[in-house]
């Protein structure tokens, strides 16, 4: 039998009476009521159980058998522990230890780690109580969301937890960089004194280029304003109407770089924006520019940029950041203009306090069957019955709008039609506002924090009712209009008695195709032989056409065509089939 103790710190302990004696067959000892206590198991799974007694003359044992189980896997702070509050039995698990973790998560109610524990399926499938998983951080490389999904398991992070930090160590580069603060100190410290040969720069009166607007790009635009100065920005996924509700002037990537003095990167890293500051990029920089990357390895070609420096063209550089990380060996780290940093954006103090005050109110708030703000999956929600087979179609229709806009809309409408329309739906608009934005947005959209990231991006967003539905028995029907007044407009519905989800409508063009997987979308002059031509071109890059269906303009000659194919198209084969038939447009939409 392991042997089980509890202290408080205060006072001595003694054994609790034998009527007192767990189920388990585990001693319990008492502390005054009120107090926090804490027990220590001895054993394989080495669990730490911290509880506070509920009040004078209560017999149970402190974490008594109705109290939720939270289990924390990686090292938080204390606050993280105070934020859960007193209604659950906190327990502590070595997570890294794959066996004690799945000895351990069978009685969990809730899971909290950081990245040091990894969640998948199997520690899932050993925690059939569990209702929560929550990532004290920003990622969630190591949790399996859709398997939590699958079992209905809400998974939350604290995406804000680290802005301010990671913000304020973007600056801190840039400051260091242009006053060569690293390279003087260095030569303090080997006894020289130097002053002559550490000219710095000053911000004041400068123009400051940020290429990225999301949550980041804008504390660090709003903090350098301050210097005094003048803020111009790159983000396709910005409106210029919020750029200038910041004071910020929105300008091409290309036009950026020839006029700032200073470039602080902050986008996510995706297949578009990897290396987007490369050899070419920096070229056509201002001579003297400094540039600072706090925000994803890789989105600055390192080695062009030691180049660029070497060269002269580049004055300073602040990286805490790389492509291949940990990295301890790089061109940077031999130039005295460079500052670098081993990833410390977010290695504060108070960002890591965030995180676990954060995902604690999440846990809470899931214990309690409450909403939870920033869940990241739909599995783990309750949504109206009738409702919740449309979330998902409702998000496929927001994707498709995205890949059709030439631009982020600055207005969002999503109409429910027929028989959905008597009930309450206002959640298929976040579901729509979600997948406009899951292309362009690297931290997960929720259905609590899409209205904010509309927001923050310019974008208003409504949904109206309609009880007529000419050819379906409901409907949902979303349309973008971008700021130059151009509109795209698709339509879905569900059907038959599996509720196949199927697209039914693009710019007043009518189909009927499942919305599902790989799809190619084609608008062109419809000539003889066009489909011909499309269906060798991608025969022959060995692309199998899953289904397919043609619209005609009402007027025209025009036609759009959707293509639901096995797998992604390439490049040339893109450009191949876009200069065959003389495509107006082609798009690669992925409905999975």
């Amino acid at each position: 039998m392991a042997a089980t103790r509890w202290a408080d710190g205060g006072g001595p302990l003694r054994p609790a009476p034998p009527r007192w004696r767990s189920p388990l067959g585990r001693w319990r000892w008492s502390a005054a009521p009120g107090s926090a206590a804490l027990a220590i198991t001895a054993g394989p799974m080495a669990v730490v159980r911290c509880a506070r007694l509920r009040r004078a003359g209560d017999h149970r044992y402190a974490g008594g058998v109705n109290l939720p189980v939270v289990l924390i896997a990686d090292k938080l702070a204390q606050s993280t522990v105070a934020a859960l509050g007193d209604q659950v039995e906190v327990r502590w698990v070595d997570g890294p230890d794959r066996e004690k973790l799945l000895a351990a998560v069978p009685e969990a109610d809730a899971l909290l780690v950081r990245s040091a524990t990894t969640v998948d399926a199997e520690v899932l499938a050993a925690a059939p109580k569990l209702k929560i998983v929550a990532r004290a951080g920003v990622g969630l490389d190591n949790v399996d969301v859709d398997a939590a999904t699958a079992r209905g398991v809400l998974v939350v992070n604290a995406p804000t937890s680290n802005i301010h930090s990671a913000a304020e160590h973007a600056i801190a580069l840039l400051l260091a960089a242009s006053r060569q603060i690293a390279a003087a100190d260095a030569s303090l410290r080997e006894r020289a004194w130097k002053r002559s040969s550490f000219s710095g720069t000053e911000i004041f009166g400068k123009t400051v280029g940020v290429v990225g607007l999301g949550r980041i790009g804008q504390l660090v635009a709003q903090r350098i304003a301050a210097f005094g100065a003048h803020i111009i920005a790159y983000d396709p996924y910005v409106s210029p109407a919020r750029a200038a509700q910041l004071g910020i002037e929105l300008m091409s990537l290309d036009e950026l770089l020839a006029q700032a003095d200073f470039i602080s990167v902050h986008l996510p890293k995706t297949p578009e924006t990897a290396g987007l500051i490369d050899k070419e990029a920096l070229a056509k920089t201002k001579p003297g520019v400094i540039i600072v990357n706090a925000a994803r390895g890789g989105l600055v070609d390192e080695a062009a940029l030691a180049d660029a420096i070497i060269s002269g063209h580049v004055r300073a550089a602040g990286l805490d950041v790389f492509a291949a990380e940990p990295c301890t060996d790089s061109p940077l780290f031999e130039l005295p203009q460079v500052v670098v940093t081993p990833h410390l954006g977010a290695s504060t103090a108070e960002a890591q306090d965030r995180a676990g005050t954060d995902v604690a109110e999440s846990v809470r708030l899931a214990l309690a069957g409450e909403f939870v703000p920033d869940a990241v999956n739909v599995g783990g929600g309750v949504v109206n019955e009738e409702v919740a087979p449309w979330l998902d179609l409702a998000r496929k229709l927001g994707v498709l709008v995205a890949a059709l806009s030439d631009e982020l809309p600055v207005s969002l409408s999503v109409q429910v039609r027929g028989e959905l329309a008597a009930e309450e739906v206002e959640v298929l608009k976040l579901s729509a506002l979600r997948g406009l934005f899951s292309g362009v947005i690297e931290d997960p959209v929720t259905f609590v924090n899409a209205p904010a990231i509309a927001s923050e991006r310019g974008v208003t967003a409504e949904i109206t009712k309609a009880t007529e539905s000419p050819n379906h028995r409901s409907m949902v029907d979303v349309r973008g209009v971008a700021a130059d007044g151009s509109v795209v407009n698709v339509a879905g519905t569900l059907s038959g008695p599996q509720l196949t989800e199927k697209i039914v409508q693009i710019n007043g063009r009518n189909f009927d195709l499942r919305a599902q997987g790989t799809n190619l979308v084609i608008n062109y002059i419809d000539q003889p032989g066009a489909l011909g031509k499309i269906g060798t071109l991608l025969g022959a890059a060995g692309v199998n056409i899953q289904a397919a269906q043609l619209s005609e303009d009402a007027e025209g000659p025009g036609a759009t065509i959707l293509l639901r194919l096995d797998q992604d198209v390439p490049d040339d084969v893109r450009s191949a089939i876009t200069e065959a038939v003389g495509a107006n447009r082609l798009e690669v939409v992925d409905l999975s």
